[in-house]
């Protein structure tokens, strides 16, 4: 794993007690020498290959770690 995939990990694991899904803006601030577009690669190639995932309320899409969360156990994907 990269460092910038890394960091992005560490960060939803330390809050994973409290908040399961994350907005874009709250990973902006995790890279702040990074634009946007780069930060979104990064997101994007974590959601590829399955370690997180996204959820949409139909207005807004957050990030989450793939089976975490609420809205995972109502649907039975933990395992």
């Amino acid at each position: 794993m990269s460092d910038d995939t890394q960091i992005v990990v560490d960060f939803l694991k330390s809050k994973s007690g409290t908040k399961s899904k994350f907005y874009f803006n709250d990973f902006l601030e995790l890279f702040p020498g990074k634009g946007p577009r780069e930060v979104k690669k990064v997101l994007t190639n974590l959601v590829n290959t399955e370690v997180l995932e996204f959820w949409s309320s139909g207005s807004t899409t957050m990030y989450g770690l793939k089976g975490a969360g609420k809205q995972a156990h109502a649907e039975g994907e933990d395992h």
